[in-house]
């Protein structure tokens, strides 16, 4: 079980973790705390800008600050799988006999720096699901394991940019987050220029090791999440589908095809690290709320009338988390609801019974006075 002394421990390393990838990274604190919640949780990160917001910098620092192997592998239109997984070559031995022998490629490493992921064919993409998901390599026939703790971070441009593709559905699916690195302040813009012109080299250094990050996601893994937070959880990706039970209004509008069930675990699973940051012992709403963007937001297609109408997969989750909450809110002030929404009745029903004898009243009025008018023979 999970004590104080393990949450005090996870908290200092986090800190430490933090303070170092700052020294090499100016602002950017959602996409660095994202990104760090992800490694934690043990799932690979898709960082999306444009050219020059520093999401090179930042893998490459993250490389330094966990003191893992680190590979880049800069993909290109004429890169080929066997650049990236290796492959059988054959070498002469001593004796004068020719075999094959495995050479492995840069994928062989711990994190892995895909950087402008979109830029390769699909044939080479799918070079990488294999080890995205199952963490091996197969190769002639051969599956070889990699080496844990294993990460995809990968970079990529938006898709309006000259000579990219879009990544296919299922490698997209393998990433556990979308994060989108948005343009600097003009602090921070000032802060990076000022950094830059001291050293373009990373100088943060390590502050944790593959066996305390492994020993992190262990501690993370047992932080408890209640029956109605994971229900709510579970509602939320399977209120992205348009056909499902779940369904929201603007998941029938706007969403074509909806989220699958890895996002259902990654977010519980990063629902989990998040607690942690913050101190506390149990995942929160909140926790899932907040993950829900980076977690969702790749992984929905959206209709012809979301494009038309220029509605983002973030305007869409937030929309979705409304109306869940809305009628989560509904379900839990039920009784109180269904009493108000009683008593409401009883009282239009009474007032609606004293206008009608009221009324009959004066009707019965107005036909005593026009009687005696016609008895006494009065028009």
């Amino acid at each position: 079980m999970i004590n104080e002394a393990d949450i005090t421990k996870f908290s200092v390393q986090c800190k430490g973790i933090f303070e170092q990838i700052e020294r090499d990274v100016i602002g950017q604190k959602e996409v660095i705390e994202g990104t760090v919640i992800a490694m934690i949780a043990g799932g690979n990160v898709l960082l999306e800008g444009v050219p020059g917001v520093g999401k090179t910098r930042l893998v490459r620092s993250l490389g330094r600050v966990f003191n893992l192997p680190f590979s880049r592998i800069q993909f290109t239109p004429d890169l080929m799988p066997a650049d990236v997984t290796g492959t059988n070559i054959v070498v002469k031995g001593a004796d004068g006999n020719t075999n094959f022998t495995f050479q492995p490629g840069p994928i062989f490493s711990n994190i892995i720096l895909a950087d402008e992921i979109n830029r390769a064919t699909p044939k080479t993409q799918s070079a990488l699901l294999e080890a995205m998901q199952e963490h091996t390599v197969t190769v002639m026939g051969v599956s070889r394991k990699l080496n844990e703790p294993f990460f995809v971070l990968a970079t990529q441009n938006p898709i309006e940019q000259d000579g990219t593709y879009p990544l296919p559905e299922a490698q997209m699916d393998r990433f556990m987050f979308k994060i989108i690195v948005k343009n600097p302040t003009l602090d921070e813009l000032m802060d990076i220029v000022n950094l830059t012109q001291k050293t373009m080299a990373e100088v943060a250094d390590a502050a944790c090791s593959g066996e305390q990050l492994l020993e992190m996601r262990k501690t993370a893994n047992q932080i408890p999440v209640a029956e109605e937070v994971m229900r709510y959880a579970m509602t939320l990706c399977s209120a992205t589908h348009p056909d499902s039970d779940c369904a929201t209004e603007t998941a029938k509008k706007y969403v074509r095809l909806g989220a699958s069930p890895r996002a259902g675990q990654a977010l519980i699973s990063a629902a989990k690290v998040r607690a942690l940051l913050l101190g506390r012992f149990n995942v929160s709403y909140d926790d899932i709320n907040r993950l829900a963007y980076p977690v969702l937001r790749h992984r929905m297609k959206l209709t012809f009338e979301a494009i038309a109408e220029r509605v983002n997969p973030d305007d869409i989750i937030k929309m979705i988390i409304e109306e869940l909450s809305k009628k989560h809110r509904l379900g839990t002030d039920g009784k109180a609801a269904k009493a108000t929404d009683a008593a409401s009745d009883q009282a239009a029903q009474a007032d609606t019974s004293e206008d009608s004898v009221t009324e009959e009243r004066e009707t019965g009025d107005v036909q005593d006075k026009k009687s005696k008018r016609k008895f006494f023979g009065r028009k």
